[in-house]
């Protein structure tokens, strides 16, 4: 079975930053790691969208360049219509078992992002989140730090 790790926002962040640091390094190699495994790494449009708004509003043009380069390499999963009605009904369910996942008032990029998730595993693939949020996304989705995927 094909095997597909989304990288969540702040994963993303980490592995395109140009600035190097001994935690960029050991995230480097984890990449390669996986695509040496054939492990298809996946960018997600909405953590696309969270890191890109960030970075265009700091004006950090090698950020963005980097960040179109890894994209360049890797699986880009577009949101689509059916994926933003999925995330509507996680966004309600959270919030009826009492698991708010952010303000009522906000767009929930990680209920997009579980059901970004969950249109791949529906199509029988197995899916995995590299985050630093589990909390949030495992109410609906197989989500780990980023060092225990290998």
């Amino acid at each position: 079975m094909n095997r597909y790790v989304l990288f969540d926002t702040s994963i993303l962040s980490e592995v395109t930053n140009p600035k190097q640091t001994d935690l960029r390094v050991k995230m480097s190699e984890w990449v390669q790691s996986l695509v040496l495994n054939q492990i298809t790494i996946v960018v997600p449009e909405i953590c696309d969208y969270e890191l890109r708004r960030e970075l265009i509003r700091g004006n950090k043009t090698n950020g963005i360049k980097r960040l179109d380069e890894f994209i360049g390499y890797h699986l880009y999963l577009p949101i689509n219509s059916k994926v933003m009605k999925k995330a509507a009904q996680y966004w309600a369910d959270a919030r009826k078992q009492g698991k708010q996942t952010t303000d009522d008032c906000k767009l929930d990029a990680d209920m997009i992002l579980c059901a970004q998730a969950n249109s791949l595993a529906g199509q029988g693939y197995n899916v995995e989140v590299a985050t630093e949020n589990l909390r949030h996304l495992t109410l609906f989705v197989v989500a780990k730090k980023w060092d225990q995927i290998c």
